[in-house]
């Protein structure tokens, strides 16, 4: 059951990484990068890599909210 669970979210991630590369708008591909970027952290946590995940919910985080920074200061 694991496995399959593993095999699903490394197909998500795939998917979700192609997804924002075509999004439209940027606040979509944000959010995608966002759910992107949270696969990424349960993967990790399934590698049994807590430190690694940790390191990958801080970066993540950041790089979210200076996205959403950027777009609300530059606009669209």
């Amino acid at each position: 059951m694991p496995g399959t669970i593993h095999e699903v979210l490394l197909i998500a991630i795939i998917l979700l990484s192609a997804s924002v590369v075509e999004a439209e708008k940027l606040t979509s591909a944000v959010l995608r990068y966002g759910l992107l970027s949270l696969a990424f952290v349960i993967v990790l946590i399934q590698l049994k890599a807590p430190d690694v995940a940790l390191s990958a919910v801080v970066v993540g985080a950041i790089v979210t909210g200076l996205f959403l920074y950027t777009i609300k200061e530059v606009g669209e």
